[in-house]
């Protein structure tokens, strides 16, 4: 249940994760105005691909995140390969070279945890198509601070094994099918980091 005004918006991704994120982010204007920081796993590969992939979906800006790059609104940012990627309580970015969560780095369940701390009940957080039950961790800890859990419905997913994993944790307060999801991002309140 919506209850407040958001602030941005965190998504995590994994095995047949790309096709999903291309579906939302075609799905949303260009002048959709919260900040969305992804973390898809893409194991130790470049994902200059896909930022580009992504880009030729959405006309929303999409960049790799750096550290103690601040988080600016109608911007995509994508976690680099090889770093978990966290969101500090100033809304920087900053890398960790920890050891793999869930076999991941970067890990969704790192950048949700960090994502809870930073934003507390002003993020909305989604879940999506992979392959292992990284992100529900993550995703229960905003929902515990007041913020907002999607999950895709295991049905749209390619592979169901993550958001199934988060629906059967309880940690997402709606399970959309993936076309529903950008729709439903576009009705929710945003308002800006410094409000």
């Amino acid at each position: 249940m919506v209850t407040n005004s958001y602030q941005a918006i965190v998504i995590g991704a994994s095995a047949g994760g790309i096709e999903a994120l291309s579906t939302i982010l075609s799905g949303l204007p260009n002048r959709f105005y919260p900040p969305i920081v992804i973390v898809e796993h893409v194991g130790n590969n470049d994902i200059t691909p896909l930022i580009h992939c992504l880009a030729d979906c959405s006309n929303i800006t999409i960049e790799e995140a750096t550290p103690n790059e601040i988080i600016y609104p109608n911007t995509i940012y994508i976690a680099p390969s090889g770093y978990h990627l966290l969101i500090e309580e100033n809304k920087h970015f900053s890398l960790s070279v920890d050891p793999e969560v869930n076999y991941a780095r970067p890990s969704i369940d790192v950048l949700f945890e960090s994502a809870a701390d930073a934003y507390k009940n002003r993020i909305v957080a989604i879940l999506l198509s992979g392959a292992n039950s990284d992100g529900t961790e993550g995703l229960l800890a905003i929902k515990n601070v007041g913020g907002f859990t999607i999950a895709q419905s295991p049905e749209t997913a390619a592979i169901a094994t993550m958001p199934q994993s988060a629906i059967n944790a309880n940690a997402a307060e709606l399970v959309l099918p993936l076309d529903k999801i950008a729709p439903y991002l576009m009705s929710l309140p945003f308002t800006d980091a410094a409000e």
